[in-house]
């Protein structure tokens, strides 16, 4: 079948209510008055990789499981404005949720709804043959029930990422997708020694590329056995919210990587993402564009190179 799409994006599809809080962690009270407000809207993980790919050029198509309730019309609403194509099936149990809760510093606090997933839950095989058929690479969120498309995709030839968010190196759970991708994103958060995770899903895996972020300390890029570091850039306005930032640069890598860049470039693709997803609140959901990503990519290579 002809390539229509450059990325499907399998889960992650949701709303987040957006709390404003004075600081994390929260002291307890018995009350707090909140401002600028709290707010409700639709994105998370799957959504803002989608977001991030489309707003940088990049043909793409979401794939994932939503509830006939006021949260499936958002994400709808969502994708629909954007323009980006949603193959939804039907959730029984509801639209996955969330609460957020953001300091002003910019860090956040995710309290995710539980109640909202079905294990037995199923993506139609085809529809997944289908998809798979007609693009060039699949994203995989670590939701249910996306572990059951990986050997689907194998089958059909593409490429995979996938993004375990502040895995400890030790979840079962999240070790079924870190061995089946060719791409491996994750956070250096919860583990202890990042490059023996790193270099444990390279070994054991299909992983040809990992990359851990770390934030303000930037990014850890393990290619060819080798590990290298890549400074974070310096975002183009205040931070705000650190939400979707890992998102953003699993976006901007992945643009590097479509296009044929070396690995360390496409590093720099993300760092540049991730740092414009810092400076959006968490009540929006912009993305940084091509252009500027990749003026922002030039000037960085510029700037390091001299020194």
């Amino acid at each position: 079948m002809h390539q229509q799409t450059d990325v499907l994006v399998v889960g992650g599809a949701g709303v987040d209510t957006v709390v404003h809080v004075p600081e994390l962690p929260l002291p307890h009270a018995d009350s707090y008055m909140i401002r600028p407000g709290i707010e409700t809207r639709a994105g998370q993980s799957g959504d803002f990789v989608a977001l991030g790919l489309h707003a940088l050029g990049l043909r793409t198509h979401h794939l994932d499981m939503i509830g006939d309730d006021h949260e499936g019309d958002l994400v709808r609403a969502l994708h629909r404005d954007r323009g980006i194509p949603l193959t939804e099936a039907h959730q029984a149990s509801g639209t996955k949720r969330a609460v957020n809760l953001v300091a002003p510093d910019g860090r956040r606090l995710s309290l995710y709804d539980a109640s909202r997933g079905d294990d037995a839950g199923r993506f139609d095989e085809t529809a997944v043959r289908r998809l798979a058929a007609a693009t060039r690479h699949a994203h995989v969120v670590i939701t249910q029930p996306c572990a059951l498309t990986l050997p689907v995709l194998r089958e059909a030839g593409v490429t995979i990422s996938t993004d375990l968010h502040d895995w400890d190196g030790v979840d079962g759970y999240h070790e079924t997708f870190a061995l089946q991708a060719d791409i491996v994103f994750l956070s250096t958060t919860a583990l202890t020694d990042p490059e023996r995770t790193m270099r444990d899903i390279a070994g054991r895996g299909r992983a040809r590329i990992v990359v851990a972020t770390a934030g303000a300390d930037g990014s850890y890029l393990l290619h060819d056995d080798e590990l290298t570091h890549t400074p974070a850039a310096t975002p183009p306005a205040p931070v705000v919210d650190s939400n979707g930032a890992g998102d953003a640069f699993a976006s901007g890598f992945l643009l590097g990587v479509l296009s044929g860049e070396h690995p360390l470039r496409c590093a720099l693709h993300g760092t540049v993402a991730g740092a414009y997803a810092c400076t959006v609140p968490s009540t929006g959901t912009a993305a940084i564009g091509r252009e500027e990503l990749l003026a922002r990519v030039a000037e960085l290579e510029k700037e390091r190179a001299a020194g």
